[in-house]
């Protein structure tokens, strides 16, 4: 069987494909945490959150399913197998167990804070590379931001 090929090659495919390997793992670990969380937020604002992380968690596995897609257009093997993801995260993993409602709200600001920061990098790295690929983690770091504002809106 023949492999998938793309466009890039050389320096512009690797680039890319660190690139979109990276905000994989991201989206992957995003989406687990902000679940892990939904399934834990206790406090006189539970609702809320927990609606709002169910909102989050289905913001990242979009955005994972649409990264790996871009991956193997341009034929590169995305890895969002759980112990890659494990690996390689650079997210905080929040507590076990029950997780006060405040405490939720300031771990995913700054979870999301960092996400975000690692996109504008990925963002930068893509531009000359593939400008398609920069545009969808453009949009990515759309949701993300605009989630941080409302987790941090909350403090």
């Amino acid at each position: 069987m023949a492999p998938i090929t793309g466009p890039l090659s050389g320096t512009d495919k690797a680039t890319v494909a660190e690139a979109l390997q990276g905000a994989l793992v991201d989206l992957v670990d995003l989406s687990l945490v902000a679940k892990q969380a939904h399934w834990n937020v206790v406090g006189p604002h539970f609702r809320s959150i927990h609606l709002q992380l169910d909102e989050l968690v289905a913001i990242a596995r979009e955005h994972a399913d649409t990264i790996a897609e871009r991956a193997v257009a341009l034929g590169v093997n995305p890895d969002g197998r759980s112990a890659t993801v494990a690996g390689n995260t650079a997210i905080h993993q929040p507590e076990n167990g029950w997780i006060e409602d405040g405490k939720v709200i300031a771990t995913m600001t700054d979870i999301l804070e960092g996400v975000g920061k690692r996109l504008r990098e990925r963002i930068a790295a893509t531009e000359e590379a593939d400008p398609v690929t920069q545009d969808l983690l453009i949009a990515v770091a759309q949701d993300v931001e605009k989630q941080h504002w409302m987790f941090q809106a909350q403090r």
